[in-house]
């Protein structure tokens, strides 16, 4: 279906479900030349794997991608890049019990709405699992832009339900201090708050939500369009495409509803007009839907865990009522395994209005 490609010159298409026996994508679109090879892969697929540590799903799977085309002697070859990721722990009996049960915060009766048949196994389509395919193919996006343009993504956890990080300039956050917690916040005193809080959702046998902060730095100014296709709009449908994103902001956000057009503006520092920046940036790197120069920031809210050990009341597929727990292994907190995907599809984006931008001849 056309719901499950995604891009316009950078285009991917995924497939492949949580219980199935492999997620597959294919990645059309990316210029031929490109170093890469599985290690590219498996670097941001080990970040986004489940089983990783106490904080996430203790489902074991290695995620070991196989390159199928569009490589050829370590470069891309110009033509369709197919990966293929197979499910090796999926445990489908847990699902068993709940088959005609709706679960509470899911997508279950959504999916009967819709399809009339729904694979109750782990959520199927709509779980979580299938962003392993995302995750392969931004790697390659992700590639392609520090190349290309020297551009860098890069997330964070910066909120676990009440604990927030103290991060005062976004642009100098580093890959190092990212990694340096299993929650994946570079704030270390919040880091060990935030792990004791997830920590303290598990035992409850609950879940817990967050926000996670995502820059780019080093995007080239102009990339965007100016109406429909506003920069902007691809990056908030792209991390709205995820599961469990409920809100997105850039810059300033929703505090620009309390502040003055003379608060709210960005002033300009004199200088090389090929190298403009603004004093603040509040307007997150995009004006006019269109890139800045300036880093791009942006935050999503992540709601917690759907899926819970707890006991909940719900109803069944005829409408009557009954209790639901879900046996699965599932994440109590999204957060740190969010991160990597948010990355990738912010650079999915951007490769695709690079490549947009390159092929109306205004590159630099």
């Amino acid at each position: 279906m056309a719901g499950s490609s995604f891009g316009t010159l950078f285009r991917v298409t995924t497939a492949g479900e949580s219980h199935g026996p492999a997620n597959v994508v294919i990645v059309d679109g990316c210029p031929p030349g490109l170093a890469l090879d599985v290690a590219d892969l498996e670097r941001e697929l080990a970040r986004r794997k489940p089983g990783q540590s106490k904080l996430v799903t203790q489902r074991k799977e290695s995620d070991a991608p196989e390159i199928l085309s569009g490589v050829f002697e370590g470069r891309t070859t110009g033509t369709p890049i197919a990966i293929l990721v197979r499910n090796e722990d999926a445990r489908s009996r847990d699902y068993a019990k709940i088959a005609d049960l709706y679960r509470p915060g899911h997508a279950d009766h959504a999916y009967d709405a819709k399809y009339g048949v729904r694979d109750y196994r782990g959520g199927g389509r709509a779980s979580a699992r299938e962003t392993v395919a995302r995750v392969a193919a931004g790697a390659i996006a992700k590639k392609l832009l520090e190349e290309e343009v020297g551009a860098r993504v890069l997330a964070w956890v910066a909120q676990v339900g009440e604990i927030v990080a103290e991060v005062p300039d976004p642009e100098a956050v580093t890959l190092e201090a990212v990694e340096a917690t299993p929650v994946r916040c570079p704030d270390p005193v919040a880091a060990q708050a935030m792990i004791a809080r997830i920590d303290e959702a598990r035992r409850d046998q609950d879940s817990i939500g967050g926000v996670s902060t995502i820059v780019a730095t080093g995007v080239p100014a102009g990339l965007g369009e100016p109406v429909f296709d506003k920069l902007k709009a691809d990056l908030a449908k792209a991390l709205f495409s995820l599961p469990a994103v409920l809100g997105v902001e850039y810059g300033i956000g929703f505090g620009c509803a309390t502040m003055r057009g003379s608060d709210n503006n960005d002033i300009y520092v004199p200088g090389d007009p090929a190298a403009l920046r603004t004093m603040t940036n509040r307007h997150g790197g995009m004006l006019g839907g269109i890139s800045t120069g300036m880093p791009i920031v942006m935050r999503a809210a992540v709601k917690p865990t759907s899926s819970l050990s707890k006991k909940q009341p719900t109803v069944d597929r005829l409408g009557q009522p009954a209790t639901i727990a879900t046996e699965g292994r599932h994440d109590p907190c999204l957060l740190p395994r969010f991160v990597p995907m948010a990355e990738a599809m912010v650079a999915l984006v951007l490769a695709d209005h690079w490549l947009r931008w390159r092929a109306m001849g205004f590159a630099r």
